[in-house]
């Protein structure tokens, strides 16, 4: 067994350093910071091998680990702990007479503990949803200035940020100009290329191939849940909106339907969070020469590695005939999609767009429709959208959180 060796820091202006570093049998490092309200970082002795900060293990400009783990980290004890208090940093010496120094303010960082996990997953990795339902809606509506989205970057974080929180944002004023969703897409990063372009156009026309192309009542949907890597959100700049009583969007956050399943009726979330449903997209969009045969299969209700709501699939026009799952199971899987499909309906909001407002939502999250229009001579609707990754927009957004990450 490992001997514990202690080592209390040196003395400042005559008074003893108030952290103590010691190691711990089996293979644990703590640091007790008394000027940190007496908290105890934590850490296994063999992440600090393999996060040595030194030349030889780490490449600083592309913050890469170099070290090869066939060296044995997994071996290698701590022989000596130095706590540097001028310096703030913490000195190790191994067995094998590797040297290694971590920042203090690096390794509080990167502490073990509840609130540090907490506080790198919801405020660097992804901020947390802000579920709603239908009478909160008016104080989750955030609205932007599409110039402003466009000059200022503090307004670019704050738009990100809605989509992230409350999942949705309507742009104004935006000019009648049909490259809107591209330059927003491209504002953030990368536009999502699809089978049916990298921008494409909603509007009433012949022969349609989508159903989003007829006039009539659009159900509240996801786009593209046939797609592995689903459109994390969908950019929809209204050009022309109709001027009959119809054409108003609808909405529902569908991760607050699925919690709401979730605390009422639990087994049927299981069935939706379990069962796959097969999704698919099949033919070709307008004059294009190459068809598509779009396949994916997947739960109405999908979860993250945390157990956190990370994908809604919902397109009944997009839900395939076949069913590739038990007969019982089928059975089941019906009547738990009938009760989220009325628990949606009974949350879902309704507003119309003008011309000049873009709205943008987080298609991974958000059931969104449309209510059924009638085209004129003089007035057809007309809307042109465009597609983000969800990679593309936390990337975007932590680096206007944390423009200083890389120095």
């Amino acid at each position: 067994m490992l001997s514990c060796r202690y080592l209390i820091g040196r003395l400042l202006l005559g008074r003893p350093a108030s952290t103590v570093a010691r190691s711990l049998a089996p293979g644990y490092v703590e640091i007790r910071e008394a000027n940190h309200g007496s908290e105890v970082l934590k850490y296994p002795q063999i992440w600090l091998r393999d996060n040595c900060q030194c030349p030889d293990c780490f490449h600083a400009s592309t913050r890469a680990r170099k070290s090869h783990w066939e060296r044995g980290p997994l071996n290698i004890e701590v022989s000596k702990l130095n706590y540097n208090p001028e310096q703030q940093k913490l000195e190790v010496t191994w067995q094998d007479d590797h040297q290694s120094t971590y920042d203090m303010a690096w390794l509080r960082e990167r502490d073990f503990g509840e609130a540090a996990r907490k506080r790198y997953l919801e405020e660097v990795y992804k901020p947390p949803p802000q579920l709603w339902g239908k009478s909160d809606f008016p104080a989750m509506r955030r609205e932007f200035d599409y110039q402003d989205v466009l000059e200022k970057d503090k307004v670019l974080r704050s738009w990100l940020e809605a989509l992230a929180v409350q999942g949705f944002a309507i742009l104004k004023e935006a000019p009648d100009d049909v490259n809107v969703a591209r330059k927003l897409a491209e504002r953030i990063g990368y536009i999502k290329r699809t089978t049916y372009g990298d921008v494409f156009e909603v509007k009433s026309k012949p022969n349609a191939g989508n159903y989003a192309y007829l006039m009539t009542p659009l159900p509240l949907h996801t786009d593209m849940p046939y797609y592995e890597y689903k459109a994390g959100i969908n950019i929809l700049h209204t050009l022309v909106q109709s001027e009959s009583l119809g054409g108003a969007n609808t909405l529902t956050d569908g991760f607050n339907v699925a919690a709401a399943l979730q605390r009422h009726h639990p087994q049927d979330f299981e069935v939706l969070r379990s069962v796959p449903v097969n999704w698919f997209d099949i033919g070709h969009d307008g004059d294009a020469d190459k068809p598509f045969h779009s396949l994916w299969r997947a739960p109405v209700i999908c979860l993250d590695v945390d157990g956190q709501f990370a994908r809604i699939n919902q397109n009944t026009t997009k839900r395939d005939s076949r069913f590739t799952v038990p007969l019982d199971r089928a059975m089941a899987w019906y009547e738990a999609y009938n009760k989220f499909l009325s628990l949606a309906q009974s949350e879902a909001v309704e507003f119309k767009t003008q011309a000049g407002d873009v709205f943008v939502f987080n298609n991974l999250r958000m059931l969104h429709g449309r209510t059924a229009y009638e085209d004129a001579p003089g007035n057809k609707r007309h809307l042109v959208g465009a597609y983000v990754d969800w990679d593309i927009i936390y990337s975007r957004l932590r680096t206007l959180k944390f423009p200083h990450a890389r120095d």
